[in-house]
């Protein structure tokens, strides 16, 4: 009798309603071409980087091989998570089945987790590039580049598979709206008609580790790099060390900063409209200023962007 009362309680649920940013009708078509026109620039710019790294030998250095993982993992994140809220701003019911949600959430979560490790390893990068600038090429050899590679998407897979497959065991109320533009952890968690203890540990446990992690790896390669830069004599030569890392400075703040306040706020203060917002920055406005902050404003680059221009031109 209670397991036939258990089964009336959880509804087996095969599809979502996405609310979306805002349901404001007035709002609605603004926003849309919005995210459009900032959809495309991101795309266009993370693949213009792709492409002109690959193509300039200039630019085949460990740097820029993170910057075009970093160019590839912004485009698959604004990708997977963008259109679909194109989509809502259009129609009136954004309807997203079941096995759809749990794919979005799972890509969702690799190409974010991998983000977040790879940040640190280019700031690793910098590191031995100022801190130990003759041996830096035997470090950040081939090999330890495609480790370090490796292991940032190794994460983001374990991450994703972990918090996915526990997700897969939840039953859903018939109360079937999801409270957010996208399937993301904590909104879809608030839907559930069981119990979420695993869950929540697995989201306070990973986002502890996937935060403070990475976090710290960048605490301590700036401490080692303001260290060398303040032992460097000449004004010049220490203005040229501290804008290669000035960007990435600023990328890691808006970055790491918009996800600590989704979800390490407490649940009493914690508000859904709020979360959205802070979602928007690290799902849709960092891959577009990633290009733009890391590399458009690189010299090197520049004179890359420059030469292949011309190049075409006189072809």
């Amino acid at each position: 009798m209670q397991m036939e009362m258990a089964a009336e309680n959880h509804s087996s649920v095969t599809e979502f309603i996405l609310a979306g940013l805002t349901e404001q009708p007035r709002l609605q078509l603004p926003l849309f071409l919005l995210f459009l026109g900032i959809y495309v620039v991101t795309v266009v710019g993370n693949i213009g980087m792709i492409i002109l790294i690959g193509l300039s030998s200039r630019l085949h250095t460990p740097m820029y091989y993170f910057l075009s993982s970093l160019s590839f993992i912004d485009l698959c994140q604004s990708t997977v998570v963008t259109p679909k809220m194109l989509v809502n701003f259009v129609t009136e019911k954004n309807i997203i089945s079941y096995p759809e949600c749990m794919t979005q959430l799972f890509f969702f979560l690799v190409f974010i987790i991998a983000e977040c490790y790879l940040l640190a390893a280019m700031a690793y990068d910098r590191y031995v590039a100022i801190c130990s600038p003759l041996l830096y090429n035997s470090i950040m050899s081939h090999q330890a580049c495609f480790s370090l590679i490796s292991g940032v998407y190794m994460m983001g897979l374990v991450c994703a598979f972990s918090h996915t497959g526990c997700m897969l065991r939840v039953h859903f109320c018939k109360l079937d709206v999801i409270n957010h533009y996208f399937c993301d952890l904590l909104p879809l968690l608030k839907l559930s008609c069981s119990s979420t203890y695993v869950n929540e540990i697995l989201v306070l446990c990973f986002g502890a580790l996937n935060i403070f992690a990475p976090i710290l790896t960048i605490l301590s390669s700036y401490i080692f790099i303001i260290s060398s830069i303040l032992h460097i004599r000449s004004m010049e030569g220490r203005s040229k060390a501290f804008s290669t890392c000035s960007s990435h400075i600023s990328a890691v703040t808006i970055f790491y900063g918009s996800e600590a306040f989704m979800y390490l706020q407490p649940s009493s203060v914690s508000s859904m409209d709020q979360g959205k917002v802070s979602s928007v920055f690290y799902t849709i406005v960092v891959p577009l200023l990633n290009p733009l902050i890391y590399s458009l404003r690189n010299k090197d680059v520049n004179v890359a962007l420059k030469k292949i221009l011309e190049r075409r031109i006189f072809l």
